[in-house]
C-alpha cells in the first residue's frame, strides 16, 4: 500500500491530503448520482404542483434548481474562503449539508418540499467544491497537478458510476428509504476522510483585510472561457438526466438499464481521466481540452439516435473520454492561473460554470423535448463546438510541451 502511494504522489502529485479530498468527492458522488435514478420515479409518485407540468419539467426544474443555488452561491463561499480561510470547515459544513438534506427526501410529501430539500443540497455543494479545490492547488505543483486533479476527479466518477447502479437496485428491490439513507452514509464516510487526513493551510493565502465578492480577477479572459468549456461540458452530459422516461419508453429498459446506460459515462471517465490529466502535464492543457470538446459535440447527438440500451451505453463511453479530456485540464490549468489570495472566488468561476451547466442541461432537455425528442442533443453539440474555439482563441497555455523540449 505504502509503494502505491508513494508512486501516486511522485507520479501524479496525489498525496495524502489530494487521495482523502478524492475520497470525499467518492462519497459526494455516489450520494448525488443515487438521484439520478431515484428522484424521477420519486417525484412521479408525490403529488402534483399547483400548476400541473409533465413529469420531465418538473424533474428538470429540481436538478436545474440544485445547480442554480449552488452556483448563485459559490462566488460568496469562494469570497469567505478567501477572506477567512477556513476551508476544511467550509467543506465539512457543505458534506453535513448533502448528507442531511439526502436523507431527509423522504419527508418531502408534497412538491414544494422537494424543491426546499433540493435547495439545501445545492447550499452544502456550493460550500463543498470551491474549498476543495483550493486546498488541492496548496497541496499540488504545477508539474503534476493535471494528474492531480486527474484523481481527484476520477474518484467523483467512480462515485457517479457507482450510485445509479445502486440506487436503480435498491430502489426497485428495497424501496426509496434504502436508496437515500445509502446515498447519505456516503457522504457521512467523505466527512470522516476530511477529518482524519486533510489539514486546514489556513490563512496562508487568504485575503489579508476585506471582504471582495467581486475584482478583475474574476474576468481573466482564460478563466471565463475554461467556465464555459465546463459548462458546456456539463450540460451535454446532464441532458439524458432529465429524459429518463423517455429514454426507457423509447428502449423498453427499466430504471436499472437507465443507470448502466448513464454510469457508462462516469465508468469511462474513470478509465481515461486520470491517464489525459496527467498527459496535459507534458504537452499541454489546452490541446486536451479542445480535443474534448471537439469529440463531445458528435457524441452528444448521437444520444438522441440511439436505439437500444447498448448502443446507449456505447454512446455514453465515447461522451466519457470526451469530458475527461476536458475536466482534469480545465481545472488544472484555472488553478495554475488563479492568483494568490484570490484562489476561492478564481476557482468558484470554474466550477460555478459547471454547475450552473448541471442545472441548465436537464431544464432545456425537459423543455426542448417537448417539442421534439432530438433537439436538446443539437444545442449541446453547437455549444460544444462553439466553446473549442472560444478555448482556442482565449485560453493561453501555462505547461511546456515536453515533447518539443
Amino acid at each position: 500500500m505504502h509503494r502505491i502511494t508513494t508512486w501516486l504522489e511522485d507520479h501524479l502529485g496525489a498525496d495524502r491530503v489530494v487521495l482523502a479530498l478524492s475520497l470525499a468527492r467518492l462519497g459526494d458522488g455516489v450520494g448525488n448520482s443515487i438521484l439520478i435514478v431515484t428522484l424521477p420515479l420519486y417525484v412521479a409518485e408525490i403529488p402534483a404542483p399547483w400548476v400541473p407540468l409533465p413529469t420531465p419539467v418538473l424533474v428538470g426544474i429540481l436538478i436545474a434548481l440544485y445547480g442554480y443555488v449552488n452556483s448563485a452561491v459559490q462566488p460568496l463561499a469562494g469570497a469567505l474562503i478567501d477572506r477567512f480561510g477556513r476551508r476544511k470547515a467550509f467543506i465539512q459544513g457543505g458534506l453535513l449539508l448533502m448528507a442531511g438534506s439526502t436523507a431527509s427526501i423522504l419527508l418531502a410529501n408534497t412538491f414544494t418540499e422537494l424543491v426546499a430539500v433540493r435547495a439545501v443540497q445545492g447550499v452544502g455543494f456550493a460550500l463543498t467544491l470551491p474549498a476543495s479545490l483550493t486546498i488541492m492547488k496548496a497541496a499540488t505543483r504545477r508539474q503534476t497537478r493535471g494528474g492531480a486533479m486527474g484523481v481527484f476527479t476520477t474518484m467523483r466518477m467512480v462515485g457517479f458510476s457507482i450510485g445509479p447502479l445502486v440506487g436503480g437496485f435498491l430502489q426497485s428491490r428495497y424501496g426509496f428509504p434504502a436508496a437515500f439513507y445509502t446515498g447519505a452514509g456516503f457522504i457521512v464516510l467523505g466527512m470522516i476522510a476530511v477529518q482524519i487526513w486533510v489539514t486546514d493551510p489556513g490563512k496562508a493565502s487568504a485575503g489579508s483585510a476585506r471582504f471582495k465578492l467581486f475584482d478583475r480577477s474574476l474576468f481573466d479572459p482564460a478563466l471565463v472561457s475554461l467556465a464555459g468549456a465546463t459548462f458546456v461540458m456539463a450540460a451535454s452530459v446532464a441532458m439524458m438526466s432529465a429524459l429518463e422516461n423517455q429514454f426507457n419508453a423509447r428502449l423498453e429498459q427499466t430504471a436499472f438499464g437507465f443507470g448502466v446506460a448513464f454510469s457508462a459515462l462516469t465508468l469511462s471517465r474513470v478509465i481515461f481521466q486520470i491517464p489525459l490529466g496527467s498527459l496535459s502535464d507534458h504537452i499541454g492543457r489546452k490541446p486536451v481540452v479542445i480535443s474534448g470538446l471537439l469529440l463531445l459535440a458528435p457524441a452528444t447527438v448521437a444520444l438522441a439516435y440511439a436505439g437500444s440500451t447498448l448502443q446507449l451505453t456505447g454512446v455514453r463511453l465515447i461522451q466519457g473520454l470526451a469530458t475527461a479530456a476536458i475536466a482534469a485540464p480545465a481545472f488544472a490549468l484555472a488553478a495554475d492561473v488563479a492568483r494568490s489570495g484570490g484562489e476561492g472566488r478564481q476557482l468558484s468561476i470554474l466550477t460555478m460554470g459547471f454547475s450552473l451547466g448541471i442545472a441548465t442541461g436537464p431544464l432545456l432537455a425537459g423543455v426542448l423535448a417537448v417539442v421534439d425528442f432530438h433537439f436538446p442533443f443539437y444545442i449541446g453539440a453547437i455549444l460544444a463546438l462553439a466553446s473549442a474555439w472560444v478555448v482556442h482563441r482565449y485560453v493561453r497555455e501555462t505547461v511546456r510541451s515536453t515533447s518539443s523540449s
